[in-house]
């Protein structure tokens, strides 16, 4: 349970405090975030095995970044709100939330489905080692090898590389890059393009012919799933992933945002 990750999205200070001390308790890593700007950017860095949502926050509607966490296939949600018609539940259902928990709500109940969606998560076997011949990305420790050396990228273009990989050869578009590779709003499209000319310096082999990175002509771009190895080869990169635990994850046992 020690390895698991959690992070509370919740306006209200006190309540906040509260469910994240109960889960330290749990014995669970807990990362806390007050609005949804803090939100993305915790996510994105933290990588949390399950969200805990408000649905409605100082800055924004829930249910927005709810639709949002669904689309990054990564992390569990439950979601807490005050809103307790059959219409919300069925909306925050809809919107990606694998559990709905209406306030006011006891803490015992709240730990018993916070464990529920645990037990869950650590049956997913969500790849967190990505290898694509020279070119490793570990999920888990955010770092990129290629050819056994250390890559140096900054945190945003780690996002951006961990989003067009995870999108397994599926072209995505400028505005799906910056919406889900960014933490904060951004609508100008030159970011992108600027992030990648600058990923593909350091990964690609030739820059100017790239052949991990590939550009997608009237769409974007996508990663390329297929590699070739030494022998000329080609190797799909899906049957070289590697399902491994991230149970030695360099993090503080609690982190506030």
């Amino acid at each position: 349970m020690g390895a698991v990750g959690i992070q509370i999205v919740e306006g209200n200070p006190h309540l906040r405090s509260l469910l994240g001390w109960h889960l330290q308790q749990g014995g669970y890593w807990v990362f806390q975030s007050a609005d949804l700007q803090q939100a993305r950017e915790v996510f994105l860095t933290r990588q949390p095995n399950l969200v805990i949502l408000d649905s409605e926050l100082p800055d924004g509607d829930g249910l927005e970044f709810c639709h949002w966490l669904q689309q990054q296939h990564h992390a569990l949600i439950l979601m807490v709100s005050a809103r307790n018609s059959e219409t919300d539940i069925v909306a925050g259902l809809r919107a990606g939330a694998d559990d709905y928990l209406t306030k006011p709500f006891g803490m015992q109940e709240f730990l018993a489905r916070v464990e529920a969606l645990t037990r869950r998560s650590r049956t997913m076997a969500a790849p967190v080692l990505l290898d694509y011949g020279d070119l490793k990305i570990d999920l888990a420790q955010r770092r990129v090898r290629l050819k056994d050396e250390l890559i140096d990228l900054t945190p945003q273009e780690f996002s951006l590389l961990y989003v067009l990989a995870q999108a397994g050869g599926v072209p995505l578009t400028r505005s799906e890059l910056l919406r889900r590779a960014w933490p904060d709003e951004i609508d100008n499209h030159r970011t992108v393009d600027t992030h990648v000319l600058s990923l593909r310096k350091k990964i690609e082999i030739d820059p100017r012919q790239p052949n991990l990175i590939q550009t997608v002509r009237n769409v974007g771009y996508r990663f390329n799933v297929e590699v070739v190895d030494a022998n000329g080869a080609v190797q799909s990169a899906q049957s070289r992933l590697y399902a491994r635990r991230s149970v030695n994850r360099p993090l503080s046992k609690v982190a506030e945002s």
